[in-house]
This record gives structure tokens, C-alpha cells and sequence, in this order.
């Protein structure tokens, strides 16, 4: 039995977003699942994972990036956590 690498994968790719900003690759050729949709980029598997890496900065999802946001304005920007540098 033979193993496919990277290297040997043909496959096309389209990078896929989910609601909440979640970001993904998916076959080309396939139907989205649910939930996900197209964000207009394919290619092979490393250029979409490279696409990816570029635009998805912010790994929290998109929900708890809006509660975390609604919680700084509520308390006037402190957000509870405590930076190393300041705990000496």
C-alpha cells in the first residue's frame, strides 16, 4: 500500500470560513460543509495553508473576540489579565 505525501497530492484546495471566522481547506471539487463558505481562495494544499497563515491572525473565535471586546468597554478597557512584566 502507497502513501500519499504532500508532495504527490494534486488534489486542489479552496479555503473555507466558517461564522465564526474559523478558517479551513476543503477540496475543491467538493460541496462546502455546512456552515462554511468560500472566501475566493484555492490552489494546492501549501498555498492555501500558506493563505491562511497570512490572513487568520486572530485564532479566538469570532465570538468570544466580541464578548472579550464588550467586556473591555464595560469595565473600561481591563480586561483581567494580568501582563508578566507587571507581577514583579
Amino acid at each position: 500500500m502507497s502513501t500519499i505525501t504532500d508532495d504527490d497530492d494534486k488534489t486542489v484546495y479552496k479555503v473555507v470560513i466558517n461564522h465564526e471566522e474559523q478558517y479551513s481547506i476543503w477540496p475543491a471539487l467538493r460541496q462546502n460543509p455546512l456552515g462554511w463558505r468560500d472566501v475566493g481562495k484555492d490552489g494546492s494544499k501549501q498555498e492555501c495553508l500558506s493563505y491562511i497563515e497570512e490572513v487568520w491572525t486572530d485564532m479566538r473565535p469570532l465570538s468570544l473576540r466580541q464578548r472579550m471586546a464588550a467586556e473591555a468597554n464595560r469595565t473600561g478597557g481591563a480586561t483581567g489579565v494580568v501582563e508578566a512584566s507587571s507581577q514583579e
